[in-house]
């Protein structure tokens, strides 16, 4: 069974181009980024299962008054399998990020472009890459007539690129049990060029928000005001510390330690000679999963009071996203084996797990006690001008879902 599904995988290049060439052409953006929420290429998805014979599709949506719609949708489509107790799901994405500058695209970013294995267009590897690979999967069982051991779940989910509240986040608290506790989760949404890393760990993400407030004057008379742009500095400085007092590390992530970086700033004052009263800034950490995220916060808590104190400023310090590192997916979890044993046969190379600072929505899952694999053979040049993806690494990345699919056939 396995040797004629991965031969018939072989056959659906011209498939993977129509897949791909109908979803780039329907841009699916968050409000967040200036979109209208994703439904048309929810719709068109749909359409697509139904006409592949899928017809176990579930409508998930989250009520939303900020898309002209109402809601954000997320879409469960199930493919039976021998025994219906057990699914293996493999969970992308509908949203993408807008294109940005589009000087910078060698083409337009909505019209799909092939290059040889190549192909670009906004989307194309984030994340339509890991879902026309779980599509082909499914057209091939249809195709051949062939009942999985166990079902093949597709998840298409809302909002992943602005914080998933209405995607799996909300899947997971309004429709949890969709997941049974022996199911296996694979999240096709990160990876390496070569598909050996196998992510099973991610940092806890942390953003915050300073304002810094002291009184604006003329720069000629600095004595009679506080320079808010100092204490932002002194704070910012003095915030190089975290990474003394959370000094832990794991060689299972890449870096190995914590990182606690000022990021963004808000503009201040329009014109050199003031004095800046009012000044906001952003830290971004990615806390390792033995720390409690809670404790950077603490942390960065004392060193605005010094500040203050040293600097005759107040700080106003805001939590912007919070996310505490989940438990790991055990390594010699079923998943995880699975996955290593595919990449290993179609990629011929020694898979090897590793955790992330980035975040995907595997940590949902991991929280909610669900241990999720997230893997694909990625170009990494998602949210990039010029997206591409790879059509031989699609064409492989389906294999190797089968192959963790269809182990259950060797039991």
């Amino acid at each position: 069974m396995l040797n004629r599904i991965l031969e018939y995988i072989d056959t659906l290049t011209p498939e993977l181009l129509e897949l791909q060439r109908n979803l780039v052409a329907i841009p699916a953006m968050s409000p967040k980024n200036g979109g209208d929420g994703e439904k048309d290429k929810a719709d068109w998805l749909k359409q697509r299962l139904a006409a592949m014979g899928i017809t176990d599709v579930r409508d998930l949506n989250a009520p939303a008054d900020d898309v002209s719609c109402g809601y954000r949708p997320n879409v469960a489509a199930i493919l039976p399998g021998k025994d219906t107790s057990r699914t293996f799901w493999i969970i992308s994405h509908i949203d993408i990020v807008p294109p940005g500058d589009p000087s910078l695209w060698e083409s337009d970013p909505y019209t799909l472009v092939q290059d040889g294995d190549l192909i670009m267009g906004r989307g194309v590897e984030d994340n339509q890459q890991g879902m026309v690979s779980s599509l082909l999967l499914a057209k091939s069982f249809k195709d051949l007539d062939v009942i999985p051991p166990i079902n093949l779940g597709l998840l298409l989910v809302a909002d992943e690129e602005t914080g998933s509240a209405f995607g799996l986040d909300y899947v997971l608290r309004e429709h949890g049990d969709i997941f049974g506790p022996n199911d296996l989760i694979l999240v096709p949404d990160s990876g390496s060029s070569d598909g050996a890393a196998v992510e099973v760990a991610e940092k806890g993400q942390f953003w915050i928000k300073a304002e810094v407030l002291g009184k604006q004057c003329h720069a000629s008379s600095p004595d009679q005001g506080i320079n808010s742009l100092v204490g932002a500095a002194d704070l910012i400085l003095r915030s190089r510390s975290l990474y003394d007092r959370f000094n832990a590390t794991d060689k299972l992530f890449e870096p190995s330690h914590s990182t606690f970086e000022a990021t963004k700033k808000d503009a201040n004052v329009e014109n050199i000679n003031t004095l800046p009263g009012r000044d906001v800034f952003y830290f971004d950490c990615r806390v390792l999963p033995q720390y409690d995220i809670q404790e950077v916060f603490d942390a960065l808590r004392e060193l605005a009071d010094e500040v203050e104190k040293a600097q005759g400023v107040t700080i106003h310090l805001t939590e912007i996203q919070k996310e505490q590192a989940a438990t790991p997916t055990p390594v010699d979890s079923p998943i995880v084996r699975r996955i290593m044993a595919g990449v290993k046969s179609i990629y011929q190379v020694s898979p090897y797990p590793v955790g992330i600072g980035g975040g995907t929505v595997a940590a949902f899952l991991r929280r909610a006690g669900h241990s999720a694999v997230v893997w694909s053979r990625l170009e990494h040049n998602a949210h990039q001008p010029n997206e591409t993806s790879s059509i031989s690494s699609t064409l492989g990345d389906a294999k190797v879902m089968a192959v963790a699919l269809l182990s259950d056939e060797a039991s």
